[in-house]
């Protein structure tokens, strides 16, 4: 059977954390990996405006980021050569 997973997109990710603990739907829950965070806080300080974590995740996987780490044993992102 294959896991559906259902992204809540949110900047509170704390809240978003504790929400789905009272209402027992961490399964459902999207916390952005560690590396969103810090090119949002960079693309902010570069451009001078803010970013959602939605928006800049999605920029992300756009030019070929994923969340597998280290997948390829190299200790970087593997991007698509396609």
């Amino acid at each position: 059977m294959t896991k559906k997973s259902v992204k809540l997109y949110t900047d509170d990710v704390l809240e978003a954390f504790y929400d789905a603990i009272k209402n027992n739907t961490l399964d459902k829950l999207h916390i952005p990996h560690s590396d969103v965070f810090y090119v949002r806080k960079a693309v902010e300080a570069h451009y001078g405006r803010p970013f959602t974590l939605e928006h800049v995740e999605w920029a992300m996987r756009m030019e070929g980021w994923t969340d597998d780490v280290d997948s390829n044993g190299t200790g970087v992102q593997p991007r698509d050569k396609g």
